[in-house]
C-alpha cells in the first residue's frame, strides 16, 4: 500500500456518497480500511475499474491469491466472511469460474428472461393491489416492504423452486449478508444459517425434483460430481438468491425515491422526453444498488500507471470495486455527476459489474424494474413520500445502497 492513510469505511453506510467523494480525493484508487482492519485498494475511476475488472492478473479466489485467507487470518466472525468464503462463481478464478458460470448462465438466458415477462407482470399487479388496500384509508405504505422487496424475491423463488414457507428465513439471511456492521456472532450465524437452509432445500429437491433451476443444478452436479461439488452447489444457490434479490430491491427503491424527490424528472417521463429505461439506467448510475463489491486480489504486481503515489497494486493485496463512487465520478460524467438527470446523454455505468463477472441477473433486474415502475406510477399518479426525504434512513450497510423503509402516500 502507498503512504496515504486509508479512509476508514463506515460499516453502517450512513452516507455512502460523501464517503465515496472522500475516497476519490485520493486518486483513481486509494487505500481504505474495511471492518476488522482489513485494508484494500478502493478503485473509483471508471476507466481504471473497467481495466482491472477484465485483467487476468486480478482474481476473486482468496484461497489461491489472498495471503490473509491463506494464513488463516480471516474467521467466520468477520462481517464480510460470507463474501469471500463461499465457493461459487463469485469467488472463482480462471477455469473454475468459466465452469461454474456456464452452469448458472442457463438460468438467465435471454429466452428464459423474456418468458418470465407475463408472470412478472402478474406479480406486479397483485402487489400493487396490496399497496392499494394498505393505503385505502390514507395511511402511509412502506413501498420497500410492499413492492420493492417481495417482487424480486418472489420471482427468484419461483425460478429456483424455493418453497414459500422458507422465504421469510431466507430473506432474514440475505439481510444478514449485507449487514456489514454485524457483530461477530451475527456474522457467523448468517454464514451457518444460509448453509443449513439451502442444504435442506437441496435435500428436498433431490427427493422431489421439479421444473426449476435448483433441480437443474442438482442434476448437473449428480451427473458428474466433478462438475459441481456439493459446497459449490449450495453456495451457487446462495449467490443467485442473494444477488438476484438485493440488487433489484435497491434499484426499485432508489428509482422511486429519485422520482418522488425530483418532480421535474418524473415530468420528463410522463411527457415523453425520457423513457422508463432512461430512469432505470440513470438510477443505476446515480445510486448503484450495490455500492461496493468485496473482494478481488492481485495475482502479481500490477502497475496501474497514473494513479499517483500508490500506482502499483502488489501481489496479494485486496481490491474493492467501488461502483457507487465510479457512478458519480466527475472526470467521467462531468461537473453535474451528482445530479439525477433522466435526460443525461451518457448513462453508461458499472452497477452490474464488467467483464467475466458481469451480473448474469442484470436482464432480469431490468425486466422487473421495467414492469414495476410504470405500473406503480400509472396506478398511483399522486404518489408522494410520507416523510421528509432527510428522515429516510439508509440500509445499515456500506455494500447495499438503499433505504430501510420507503413510506409513501398514494394520494
Amino acid at each position: 500500500m502507498g503512504a496515504a492513510s486509508p479512509v476508514v469505511i463506515d460499516p453502517t453506510g450512513r452516507d455512502i456518497h460523501a464517503e465515496a467523494a472522500r475516497i476519490r480525493e485520493g486518486g483513481p484508487m486509494a487505500p481504505v480500511e474495511l471492518p476488522g482492519g482489513v485494508v484494500a485498494w478502493a478503485v473509483t475511476d471508471p476507466a481504471l475499474l473497467r481495466k482491472l475488472l477484465t485483467d487476468s492478473r486480478v482474481s476473486k479466489d482468496p484461497r489461491r491469491h489472498w495471503p490473509k485467507w491463506i494464513n488463516g487470518e480471516i474467521s467466520p466472525e468477520w462481517p464480510l466472511f460470507t463474501w469471500v468464503a463461499v465457493r461459487n462463481m463469485f469467488t472463482a478464478y480462471g477455469g473454475d469460474h468459466r465452469r461454474l458460470r456456464t452452469l448458472v448462465a442457463k438460468a438467465f438466458t435471454a429466452r428464459r428472461t423474456a418468458a418470465l415477462r407475463p408472470r412478472v407482470g402478474q406479480i406486479v399487479g397483485e402487489l400493487l393491489d396490496g399497496v392499494a388496500e394498505s393505503g385505502r384509508r390514507g395511511d402511509p405504505v412502506d413501498l420497500r416492504e410492499a413492492l420493492c422487496y417481495p417482487l424480486p424475491i418472489q420471482v427468484i423463488a419461483e425460478l429456483f423452486g424455493l418453497p414459500e414457507e422458507r422465504g421469510a428465513r431466507l430473506r432474514t439471511l440475505v439481510d444478514g449478508i449485507f449487514h456489514t456492521s454485524a457483530d461477530p456472532e451475527e456474522a457467523a450465524a448468517t454464514f451457518a444459517g444460509f448453509h443449513t437452509v439451502l442444504g435442506e432445500l437441496v435435500a428436498l429437491k433431490r427427493e422431489t425434483p421439479g421444473d426449476d433451476l435448483t433441480s437443474g443444478l442438482i442434476a448437473a452436479r449428480d451427473e458428474d460430481g466433478s462438475r459441481l461439488s456439493e459446497q459449490e452447489l449450495v453456495d451457487t444457490l446462495l449467490l443467485v438468491i442473494s444477488a438476484g434479490h438485493e440488487t433489484t430491491v435497491n434499484l426499485l427503491d432508489n428509482a422511486v425515491h429519485a422520482l418522488l424527490t425530483r418532480p421535474r424528472e418524473l415530468e420528463h417521463v410522463r411527457e415523453g422526453r425520457a423513457s422508463w429505461d432512461d430512469v432505470i439506467e440513470e438510477t443505476l448510475r446515480y445510486d448503484s444498488p450495490v455500492a461496493s463489491i468485496p473482494l478481488r486480489y492481485a495475482v502479481t504486481d500490477i502497475d496501474v500507471g497514473g494513479a499517483g503515489e500508490g500506482s502499483v497494486i502488489r501481489a496479494g493485496e485486496a481490491i474493492l470495486a467501488s461502483y457507487a463512487a465510479a457512478g458519480r465520478d466527475p472526470g467521467w460524467y462531468g461537473p453535474d455527476a451528482d445530479d439525477f438527470d433522466v435526460t443525461r446523454v451518457g448513462k453508461e455505468h458499472l452497477a452490474f459489474g464488467h467483464g467475466a463477472h458481469f451480473c448474469l441477473g442484470a436482464p432480469l433486474a431490468r425486466l422487473e424494474a421495467r414492469m414495476a415502475l410504470p405500473a406503480l406510477f400509472e396506478r398511483f399518479p399522486d404518489l408522494a413520500l410520507a416523510v421528509p426525504p432527510e428522515e429516510l434512513e439508509p440500509v445499515e450497510s456500506f455494500i447495499s445502497n438503499g433505504h430501510r423503509t420507503l413510506p409513501v402516500r398514494l394520494g
